[in-house]
């Protein structure tokens, strides 16, 4: 196995270029303007842990001549720690570490989705979200926002992936849609049937509609109805 170059990265990225590592593997691999993440052969694997719309135009380059693998990780659990100063991070004992309410679901994905719908249905693209627990690392500078009392947010760090889902076409994302949905329906509908918030629930029915997944079929009052395309 190649060495694994990780001094600038994050420490999530760092971790699951880890994890996702097997011998034969190149890393941080030139490839014409682009630097691959892993390169396996033929395939080339791309992590992502925020933005999607970042990674757009590399994505839509590379897919045109290559096999790509786009890997994004979502906090299922995520434990808060503490820091008081930069400089004892990882010396002694950390201020407090507690469990955050906040627990990610795999829907969180179309919050992004909605930057890539059409690299979806590509013959060279495959998306694996990967459910994780992670540490968010929290240090504080003063330098942080009000909301968080300026502790700055300093990293984040993966402890364990609990569960992979791999998406390879528009009917493994059909398949995510609940079967007691009504034949016509709206964010509503996908909102309390998915337990998701109606800002997730807007940004999946966009994408979806995008895909190619659902189609917009009308209007109820002022909502928008759906029907699926894909099943």
């Amino acid at each position: 196995m190649n060495h694994i170059g990780t001094l600038t990265e994050k420490s999530l990225h760092a971790g699951l270029k880890t994890y996702l590592a097997q011998d034969g593997d190149e890393f941080e691999c030139k490839l014409g303007r682009y630097v691959i993440d892993i390169k396996r052969g033929d395939v080339l694997l791309e992590i992502q842990t925020r933005n999607f719309s970042k990674i757009r135009r590399k994505l839509e380059n590379l897919v045109e001549k290559y096999t790509v693998r786009l890997i994004y990780p979502i906090a299922e659990i995520k434990w808060i720690v503490k820091w008081e100063e930069l400089d004892k991070l990882d010396i002694g004992e950390p201020l407090s570490r507690r469990k955050s309410p906040k627990k990610g679901k795999l829907f969180d994905v179309f919050r992004e989705l909605v930057y890539i719908p059409h690299l979806i249905d590509h013959p060279n693209f495959t998306l694996e979200i990967l459910l994780t627990h992670q540490e968010e690392i929290r240090v504080n500078d003063g330098q942080g926002s009000w909301r968080r009392k300026g502790w700055s947010l300093h990293d984040h760090r993966l402890l364990e992936v609990v569960a992979h889902h791999k998406f390879t076409g528009l009917t493994d994302f059909a398949a995510l849609l609940p079967a007691d949905l009504p034949e016509a329906f709206t964010t509503k509908d996908l909102r309390k049937s998915l337990k998701i918030t109606p800002a997730t629930a807007q940004k999946t029915a966009y994408a979806l509609r995008e895909m190619g997944v659902i189609t917009q079929v009308g209007k109820r009052g002022n909502a928008y109805l759906y029907s699926r395309n894909v099943r």
